[in-house]
């Protein structure tokens, strides 16, 4: 069978992402019915530092370096995620993305972000914001305060 290509198989993937851990099991099927399962190989650039953001990703299995202008900042692996930041600001990427293995992910456009985060709220706005959070300081100290903020 295909990776991901079994809703109980994502259900499954999912409950083992520490952003999920706290949601119901009715929450993580829903979920789950918005995700789509991706592979990528090595090398393949995720997401582009200053484009658009459509879509966040989940990593199940890989890893990835994060980037900004150029320079890394940090790897993701699994139970990872990323992409948020443009999808709850509606701006543009802050990092480079680039997968440094073979990944597998789960990923949810813009839309089904959204609609995920209306209905399991509680359960993960919380941790998001602990990662949103963490990500600006290192964005910040990479490029200083000023810099970041835009002065």
């Amino acid at each position: 069978m295909t990776f991901g290509a079994d809703l109980d198989e994502r259900v499954r993937l999912l409950r083992g992402i520490w952003l999920f851990s706290t949601c119901t099991d009715d929450e993580l099927g829903r979920i789950a019915a918005l995700t789509r399962p991706l592979e990528a190989a090595a090398g393949d650039e995720l997401t582009r530092q200053g484009e658009p953001g459509v879509e966040f990703f989940v990593i199940v299995d890989g890893d990835a370096a994060a980037s900004v202008d150029g320079d890394e900042i940090g790897t993701i692996g699994p139970g990872g995620f990323f992409g948020e930041m443009a999808l709850i600001d509606g701006g543009e990427r802050v990092a480079t993305v680039t997968a440094t293995s073979a990944l597998k992910l789960l990923v949810l456009g813009r839309h089904d972000f959204n609609e995920m985060l209306e209905f399991a709220m509680p359960q993960v706005a919380p941790k998001l914001l602990a990662v949103v959070g963490a990500r600006m300081r290192a964005i910040e100290d990479h490029a200083g305060v000023d810099a970041a903020l835009g002065l």
